[in-house]
Formats: C-alpha cells, sequence, structure tokens
C-alpha cells in the first residue's frame, strides 16, 4: 500500500492551496483518512480528519480555513486550504487507516508536502 501526496508549494499570505493523497495497492477498505502537520521545530499535529463516513473534524487552528473531503471511489482526501497564514507553513502528511481484509488492517503514511505560506 502507498500514499501519494501533491499539490504543496509556496502561495503568499491570504491564498489558497488544495493538497491531493491517493491510496494505492491492496485494499480491502479504508476507515479514517486525516492531514498531519509538522512546522519546523514541532511536533507533528493533527490539523483535519474524515471518517469513512464523511464526518470531519478539525484542529482549532484550521477550523473555518481548511476543508477535508474524500471520493472513496478513488481512494484519495483532499485538504483545500484558504486563508493561508504564515504560521501554517509546515510539511502536510496524509494518514490513512487501510483494511487488507475484515479483520487486518495497517496505519499508512504519505512521503509529505512542503507547505509555504510567505508574508
Amino acid at each position: 500500500v502507498q500514499l501519494v501526496e501533491s499539490g504543496g508549494g509556496l502561495v503568499q499570505a491570504g491564498g489558497s492551496l488544495r493538497l491531493s493523497c491517493a491510496a494505492s495497492g491492496s485494499i480491502f477498505r479504508i476507515n479514517d483518512m486525516g492531514w498531519y502537520r509538522q512546522a519546523p521545530g514541532k511536533q507533528r499535529e493533527l490539523a483535519a480528519n474524515i471518517t469513512s463516513g464523511g464526518s470531519t473534524m478539525y484542529a482549532d487552528s484550521v477550523k473555518g480555513r481548511f476543508t477535508i473531503s474524500r471520493d472513496n471511489n478513488r481512494n484519495t482526501v483532499y485538504l483545500q486550504m484558504d486563508s493561508l497564514k504564515p504560521e501554517d507553513t509546515a510539511v502536510f502528511y496524509c494518514k490513512a487507516r487501510i483494511f487488507s481484509d475484515y479483520f487486518n488492517f495497517n496505519d499508512y503514511w504519505g512521503q509529505g508536502t512542503q507547505v509555504t505560506v510567505s508574508s
């Protein structure tokens, strides 16, 4: 199983970016999918999560600015980031809980994509 992220880059404050993360490989089903971020010198933190049924949750710092969504047919999760701030600068990682059959699962991480917001 592999998670491949795309969509990071450099943007000015107030701008927008859309991240994508596609899962591939031996997949029976995918439960939660989420986006985490790690700023320089800080611990990795959860930014947003979405269940297989579409329920979402967000860190307080991104509420109202970020929107997580998923396409279950494409095994892909997205993160639309609007009104970006310099403090959003971080490496963003996607994570997915992927079942290989009815009972067995692993948590997989993407390779990370850099998001840099200039002031």
